[in-house]
């Protein structure tokens, strides 16, 4: 029986094999503790909280570094001038 060669990844219809490579690679709760110069574990309490934006990549948690920079610029405070 002779085999049907592939279809080709350029024909209509078909989906690309992967997705385009984000610029700006993901981070992990390490990397936003030490950006935050916080521990880990206040980085799952904002996650559980639902307080900081992150994505689910199966069972691992990642944050997108423009979520974490707006996060950061959401809590300053400004001074209260008399």
């Amino acid at each position: 029986m002779p085999s049907s060669p592939l279809p080709s990844p350029d024909k209509p219809g078909r989906h690309a094999s992967s997705p385009t490579p984000s610029a700006d690679p993901l981070l992990s709760c390490g990397e936003v503790a030490e950006r935050l110069g916080t521990g880990e574990r206040f980085v799952r309490r904002l996650v559980a909280e639902r307080r900081l934006r992150y994505v689910k990549v199966g069972k691992y948690v990642k944050f997108r570094r423009e979520d974490v920079e707006a996060w950061i610029a959401a809590q300053m405070v400004d001074p209260v001038e008399d």
